[in-house]
């Protein structure tokens, strides 16, 4: 059982941060169910149909299924060890890893694989974030001059400037539930519009006609997109932190009833996107889908921008571990004094050299399938570890290789 008074050795275990009376740690259920839609559910669902039309109805549909079933066990194991020690939350992956694996061996083993997930999803949230708000625009506005595309993704990353100041997880609960809402709202949106505009002229569900070697690395990129849709886990523990927890009524219970309406919400956002989208547009569906939807324009120029809400909120959950990390090594290694100063110089920096990756590569399918396979695999499908390494080697592969095809013929900062 969980003890309220751990000892200063078990305090020591999770960096002094087990303290119950911190204000950190007053999050309800619910809290948990909005964090994890909001780090979960984002830009790739969009992209699900594409998925689709690379690994057909039967394969697409299975590996669907399937992926909802194994992160969801994989949810439930986070969960448990968040507190496997009795008197001792781990707080961080990084906690659990030196738990795991030991001090000196723990943190290289954990660290580096979280922060590809999370720096990855921010730096795909800004390219989301900008294209989506340049569509909204286009739309919105017919008449306006048309930025770049860069300029939008610059728009969009200045935002963060702003919200990154933000102290920790609670501080951008409200941001993070209307972020949940947005998913939830622009997902509706992107099925009920599939369904609403039915089958395009001479839709096709063959497979994509290509290059026998490039189908083979196109597929392998739709299994990182589809891993990348199942993301969040990085990011439990840190939500699991924010949830008090006594011997009566340890944490885990309260999260694993948020993680459960998470997945609710999941499912019906995903299977219909993915499949109602694919049946509409086949294999000439874009690798976002509302870029398919033209009519009504009023309500295809509302989800763009519900999505743009979405990200603001996905971008904060995913960088607030990373915020942390960054000034507990910049106090500990560079004697910089806690404050407004530090928060300033860490999280500033972060946030633009995630602008500047994201303006340099804005590849949005490509970027899914990269970081979904190297990121995301090991730590959303590690219940299966097979599975797991399997698509984390063949989605990665994929993905980068089809960085550099696309990045061959892109104009760069267009």
């Amino acid at each position: 059982m969980v003890s309220t008074s751990p000892t200063k050795q078990e305090v020591a275990n999770s960096d002094g941060k087990w303290i119950e009376e911190d204000t950190s740690r007053r999050a309800k259920w619910w809290y948990s169910t909005f964090h994890s839609v909001t780090a979960m559910i984002g830009a790739g669902v969009l992209s699900l149909p594409y998925a689709m039309a690379y690994l057909g109805w039967g394969p697409g549909t299975l590996v669907l299924a399937i992926s909802w079933c194994m992160t969801l066990n994989t949810m439930w194991q986070m969960i448990q060890l968040h507190e496997c020690v009795p008197g001792t939350r781990f707080d961080r992956y990084i906690d659990l890893g030196r738990h795991a694996f030991g001090p000196k061996l723990g943190p290289w083993i954990v660290l580096p694989q979280q922060l590809i997930v999370q720096v990855g999803c921010d730096i795909v949230y800004m390219v989301t974030g900008g294209k989506c708000l340049k569509k909204f625009m286009e739309m919105a506005c017919t008449n306006c001059t048309q930025l770049k595309q860069s300029y939008w993704i610059l728009i969009f990353g200045g935002i963060h400037f702003f919200l990154s100041q933000l102290p920790n997880f609670n501080s951008v609960a409200g941001v993070s539930l209307a972020a949940a809402v947005m998913s939830l709202s622009y997902s509706t949106i992107a099925w009920v519009g599939c369904l609403a505009r039915g089958q395009i002229d001479n839709v096709s569900y063959a497979y994509k006609k290509t290059s026998s070697a490039d189908y083979m690395f196109r597929v392998f990129n739709a299994l990182g997109q589809i891993s990348f849709a199942f993301a969040g886990h990085a990011v439990a523990l840190e939500i699991q932190a924010t949830i008090p927890s006594t011997p009566e009524r340890p944490s885990k219970e309260p999260m694993w009833k948020g993680a459960l309406g998470a997945y609710f919400i999941n499912a019906i956002c995903y299977f219909p996107v993915a499949l109602i989208g694919y049946w509409a547009f086949g294999q000439d569906v874009d690798d976002n889908v509302l870029m398919n939807l033209k009519k009504p324009a009023w309500l295809i120029a509302s989800a763009n921008l519900m999505v743009v809400i979405h990200v603001i909120g996905s971008y904060q959950v995913y960088a607030m571990p990373v915020f942390a990390l960054l000034e507990r090594m910049m106090v500990k290694k560079m004697n910089f004094s806690p404050g407004i100063a530090l928060r300033l110089i860490a999280r500033s920096s972060y946030v633009a050299f995630t602008l500047f990756v994201g303006v340099t590569f804005p590849f949005f399918g490509d970027l899914l399938g990269f970081f979904g396979g190297f990121g995301f695999a090991p730590t959303s499908y590690f219940s299966c570890i097979f599975v797991g390494v399997f698509i984390m080697l063949a989605s990665t592969i994929g993905g980068f290789r089809n960085i550099i095809a696309d990045a061959s013929t892109y104009s760069f900062y267009t």
